[in-house]
């Protein structure tokens, strides 16, 4: 396995700290109000914990499939692929050993005022039971003082493939070690969800979130009917009412009241995941921070989960001779 190493972009306002194991950012530091810079992702100081597996998908890139897949089985084309059971009774972030936790290639690191990396990973057919063999790239650009983009695109050679890739980055605008983000505001520019069984698999259906705790179509504070919802927001959202613009659809803005920082995020996929980091509990990251349930947000534009098996949901089948391409414009500003 080629080594695990950490690359850094800095256009002098942000600094972006990112690793070719699993294209991971491990530290996304920018202004506040103030002008005072902090690191606003969840990770680790050094790569060791992300090698051991320490890290609850912290900044990495996910797939072959992102989310889960039910019961680690799904019919292409006729054949049966079985996957491995990695969040039982589903398949979960492309298995065992999925694009986070694999050593990626750097192809391409560019400094100067749009500094980017572009990292480039060969997954095999049969990797994790996928089929065909998959060309993958994933680039990190600073394409302007406070703007990070990201640029995924997959190409498969042989064989049809079901392809969803996501970026996994926990969000804390207030910093990464300033507890939890209930007081932070989100808009998100869906008008529905795709409501899920007691095993995370969505039900098929397209429910409005209209009048329920799911509803952010008006900008809330994460915390107001969190606890309308089990453990927290852990829901795929139907991205179907944003502005566009650069080809990309308005997905979410999250705001720290604190600090004043905002994010806005734009994408070309049809869903995003919103997740308030449920699981988390006790982790030691950076400086020493100890990070617990709801520390984070995640906003993991993506296909939608189980999309494979569900015929009404929009395909995420790639074909030889078409690309998968997935982009994401995270644009920091303070309000």
């Amino acid at each position: 396995m080629a080594e695990a190493k950490l690359f850094e972009l800095n256009n002098g306002t942000m600094h972006l700290k990112v690793s070719n194991f699993g294209c991971t950012i491990t530290s996304l530091s920018v202004p506040d109000k103030n002008g005072k810079l902090d690191d606003v992702v969840l990770g680790f100081d050094t790569l060791e914990p992300y090698l051991k597996g320490a890290a609850p998908y912290f900044g990495c890139i996910v797939g072959r499939v992102a989310n889960r897949i039910k019961d680690g089985k799904f019919t292409l084309d006729g054949t049966e692929h079985s996957l491995p059971i990695n969040k039982p009774p589903n398949s979960l972030h492309g298995g065992h050993e999925g694009y986070d936790k694999v050593v990626w290639e750097v192809t391409e690191h560019k400094q100067g005022e749009n500094p980017s990396i572009t990292f480039k990973y060969h997954s095999r057919d049969g990797e994790e039971g996928y089929p065909g063999d998959l060309a993958v790239t994933a680039t990190y650009t600073l394409t302007s003082a406070t703007t990070l983009r990201l640029d995924m695109e997959a190409v498969p050679s042989n064989k049809p493939t079901p392809v969803s890739l996501a970026q996994h980055t926990y969000w804390n605008l207030g910093g990464h070690n300033s507890g939890n983000v209930l007081d932070h505001s989100i808009q998100i520019w869906a008008k529905h969800v795709t409501p899920v069984d007691q095993n995370t698999i969505p039900t098929g259906e397209i429910m409005p979130v209209k009048d329920t705790a799911f509803d952010f179509s008006t900008e809330q504070k994460i915390g107001s009917r969190i606890h309308d919802v089990g453990m927290g927001y852990d829901h795929n959202y139907v991205l179907d009412c944003g502005d566009e613009k650069l080809g990309l659809k308005h997905a979410v803005k999250l705001k720290d009241p604190g600090s004043s920082r905002v994010l806005n995020l734009w994408t070309n996929a049809p869903g995003m995941q919103f997740y308030t980091a449920n699981y988390v509990n006790g982790v030691v990251g950076k400086g020493g921070a100890v990070y617990n349930k709801h520390c984070g947000a995640c906003l993991e534009t993506q296909g939608f989960p189980n999309a494979i098996n569900q015929p009404n949901f929009p395909s995420v089948v790639v074909r030889p001779g078409e690309k998968y391409q997935h982009s994401m414009l995270f644009e920091f500003s303070v309000e």
